[in-house]
């Protein structure tokens, strides 16, 4: 059987290759690209994308996975080996059924539809992206319609990007969720005197933040020997492989924070893909697929971390260091600023509190698109509707409304849901870590983060993509995600801060 393995393996190695040439690519037109390059590079992603699916859904690949998927229940479903025909198994079944020329045009009306994105978004212009939309959303349901999920084509996306997640099943941890969430929420916009946002405002230089954010995460532990940190429309992490992972963050220079929070989710990103275990070099196994455990990752870092008092305690002084302004701002008035919960227009902005109705509102907005309750010549007033019913907003503009996140211009529909699964998650990873680390709130509080990054790699980044969020959380937690240690760390934290 080893044999056979390491002959699926090589067989997988150049789909692999592919896959990771097109990253390159990605990378290099959201962050250098001159616009005018928008059509090569398209048809340059296209090309690697449908060879990789060539290479993913070859003949050799089914037979290999013919011979070797009964013998699975013979090995250890723990095993590198199990992983690799299991993780295998998954790719061929998600590709086989798809057309290799509807491979070809997601990618390349994706590519088209970023450069798109960028410039709508840039000039609020709701109806120049919106035929590239409609043929994006189109090509989706395309490829949903390959599979047999059920009615509900949606499911297929969410499948996708969670293995094994569904509407039905996210929605109900989502209906649990959702009551607590709202009602914290409103108790604490009754208390909003409680923070002072202009702590955190100023001019704050553009060097000056990106050298700090830098600075930040490469203490976390970020390897700037094998990745780097760039500017980019809408931050994202980009790994070719574990040894070279790219992170990229946005500057505002009225505000001290934004641009390191950022700095800190990508880094967690980061992290996650350069410690994934190097024995899963040019494998299915190397790039973490699940989104809900890749945004535990971010989400743990920037927020379970990043905005805790023992993490400030140390890093404040030095924040003062590197602007002068924030030197008559007191250590308290500052994290409470930092965590201040407010409803606000851009998620990728919002606190902790109204993250999740950001996420609720994206993920029941998908669904009635992909099952036609919703076209998407309607996405700019449902969206605005929805905000004013979720958070008690309308967006000024389309800029920071439909337009704001970059997803739907990737095509990457039904990918939203996990980064709230994700922030649920991580939660519960801390409550692990300090049973099995008691002393880490006092390591974190001195500066040392080692044992953080350390127990993060043992526990969830070197098993790459091994395991889906339900295989994982019963491996390092016992059990499932439940989203209620996620609302009473919310509760605890913000009854604090808001006097509640």
């Amino acid at each position: 059987m080893q044999e056979k393995i390491e002959q699926l393996k090589a067989a997988l190695a150049t789909a692999v290759d592919l896959e990771r040439a097109s990253y390159v690519l990605e990378w290099d037109q959201e962050v250098l690209m001159p616009e005018g390059g928008a059509q090569a590079r398209a048809d340059q992603r296209a090309t690697l994308d449908e060879l990789a699916h060539r290479y993913y859904t070859a003949d050799e690949v089914g037979k290999l996975l013919d011979e070797l998927v009964p013998h699975l229940d013979e090995l250890d479903p723990a095993s590198d080996e199990a992983g690799q025909i299991r993780v295998a198994k998954r790719e061929y079944d998600q590709r086989v059924n798809v057309p290799a020329d509807l491979v070809n045009q997601i990618s390349q009306t994706s590519s088209l539809a970023i450069q798109a994105w960028q410039k709508a978004r840039a000039e609020d212009d709701f109806p120049a992206f919106e035929p590239l939309l409609s043929k994006l959303v189109d090509l989706r349901q395309q490829w949903a319609a390959c599979f047999d999920v059920g009615e509900n084509s949606y499911d297929a996306l969410l499948d996708y990007w969670e293995a094994g997640m569904t509407y039905d099943l996210i929605a109900e941890v989502f209906a649990g969720v959702k009551p607590p969430l709202v009602e914290l929420v409103e108790a604490i916009v009754a208390h909003q005197d409680a923070v002072d946002p202009l702590v955190l405002e100023g001019h704050f230089g553009h060097d000056e933040q990106m050298a700090f954010s830098r600075e930040v995460t490469e203490a976390l532990g970020y390897d700037y020997e094998r990745g780097r940190l760039d500017l980019a429309a809408h931050p994202f992490t980009i790994p070719f492989s574990s040894d070279d992972v790219r992170i990229t963050t946005r500057v505002f220079e009225d505000n001290v924070v934004s641009c390191l929070m950022s700095s800190i989710h990508e880094g967690g990103h980061g992290m996650h893909a350069q410690n994934t275990s190097p024995d899963y070099y040019r494998t299915v196994l190397d790039d973490c697929k699940s989104m809900a455990i890749g945004e535990s990752q971010s989400r743990f870092f920037e927020n379970v971390l990043g905005r805790s008092k023992p993490f400030w305690r140390y890093w404040y002084p030095r924040l003062q260091e590197t602007f002068p302004a924030m030197k008559s701002r007191s250590f308290d008035a500052f994290y409470k600023a930092l965590n201040q919960s407010q409803p606000s227009l851009v998620r990728v902005e919002a606190d902790e509190v109204t993250y999740g109705l950001h996420i609720i509102l994206r993920f029941e907005l998908e669904n009635d698109l992909f099952n036609g309750r919703v076209k998407v010549a309607d996405l700019p007033k449902e969206w605005n509707e929805r905000m004013e019913a979720y958070l008690g907003l309308t967006p000024p503009n389309d800029a920071e409304g439909v337009l704001q996140d970059i997803h739907w211009a990737a095509g990457y529909f039904g990918y939203f849901p996990d980064y709230l699964l994700g922030t649920m998650w991580s939660v519960q990873l801390w409550e692990k870590m300090q049973q099995d680390i008691p002393d880490v709130v006092a390591q974190i509080e001195s500066g040392k983060f080692d044992a953080v990054l350390g127990w993060q790699v043992e526990q969830v980044h070197r098993h790459g993509n091994k395991f889906n969020l339900p295989e994982l959380s019963k491996k390092v937690l016992g059990g499932p995600l439940d989203w209620r240690p996620y609302m009473e760390y919310l509760k605890t934290k913000y009854g604090e801060i808001y006097g509640l």
